[in-house]
């Protein structure tokens, strides 16, 4: 797909999510006055070949009503919702930006290392459902490792950072990889079928961030300040989140696996946030607290004494 025809889809996937309901005359009107169209019409013919295209590789439906408007299928809109907010907000800003040119040097964004190199090789694997081979140089090991035959099953993005998850051939074993440690990477030919039922759901869907596991999902309530409350409503922590009010706190629930990236957002938010169940995540952070403080119970080597 060339950069030209995407920004036509994401075009016609924003308009109609922003609208809500367009006839065929009014979203070709919008289109002649967009960046994509260089002021041509939208024919009819073409439109339907977007239409498919956008349902093939998008899996997103756009459907048409008994009075002629078109509107996109809220249930396949909310299957796709992360990937398509992703790709809405990344053509805004480009967009923006394209058409503010003067002040792209005003502008400072977050690197998302890998993404450029590798992310385009396993969306084409994971499109294809074929397997793919590569160098590892995780950062537990000392050397890299090579030829890892691997069906990605799925990609996440946290942290700024991708990671794929799938099945490694050389023990069957689910593992998920960096994409930023990936030193080199081919498509094979080797295709892979996806297990049957297997979702991110069933990988993500009750964990944050990216290690996953077999253990239970517990009900984790923390108590945060009013204050942080306001940042949590803002930007939910996972999408259980569910916020109980008080006059100068608030207690938040979520379902969650216990693991080492929520003990690490918990204590990003320091002071602000405490425990209060389960007894388990209270004894992780605890203990994670301690060893910090154990980083500065002694005094920096060579450090003069306070006057």
């Amino acid at each position: 797909m060339t950069r030209d025809l995407f920004s036509k889809y994401v075009w016609i996937i924003d308009t109609l999510t922003r609208y809500d309901r367009l006839t065929r005359e009014r979203l070709n009107e919008l289109w002649r006055r967009s960046s994509v169209s260089n002021g041509r019409d939208l024919p009819e013919r073409t439109f339907h070949h977007y239409r498919r295209s956008i349902e093939q590789n998008f899996h997103i439906d756009i459907n048409c009503d008994s009075t002629g408007h078109y509107y996109i299928n809220p249930g396949s809109l909310a299957r796709n919702r992360s990937l398509t907010n992703l790709m809405l907000d990344n053509y805004a800003v480009n967009g923006a930006i394209s058409d503010s040119p003067e002040a792209s040097e005003r502008v400072e964004v977050e690197d998302v290392p890998s993404a450029r190199e590798w992310l385009p090789s396993v969306l084409e694997a994971i499109r294809n459902s074929t397997k793919v081979s590569f160098t590892y140089a995780g950062f537990n090991r000392s050397r890299a490792e090579r030829d890892i035959l691997f069906s990605p099953w799925f990609l996440k993005r946290y942290k700024q950072r991708w990671y794929m998850l799938g099945c490694r051939e050389k023990d069957g074993g689910v593992r998920t990889y960096a994409l930023d440690r990936i030193k080199a990477l081919t498509l094979t030919e080797h295709h892979f079928k996806l297990p049957e039922g297997v979702s991110t759901a069933d990988y993500f869907g009750n964990i944050i961030g990216i290690t996953t596991s077999k253990a239970p999902v517990h009900t984790v309530r923390l108590r945060t300040s009013s204050r942080q409350a306001k940042y949590l409503r803002a930007l939910p922590l996972h999408p259980s989140q569910q916020e109980e009010m008080h006059d100068d706190y608030s207690v938040f629930t979520y379902r969650l696996q216990l693991n080492y990236e929520l003990v690490h957002e918990i204590m990003a938010f320091g002071d602000a946030v405490k425990v209060l169940d389960p007894p388990e995540l209270r004894v992780m952070v605890v203990e994670a607290l301690r060893g910090a403080l154990e980083q500065y119970s002694d005094s920096p080597a060579g450090s003069s004494a306070t006057r």
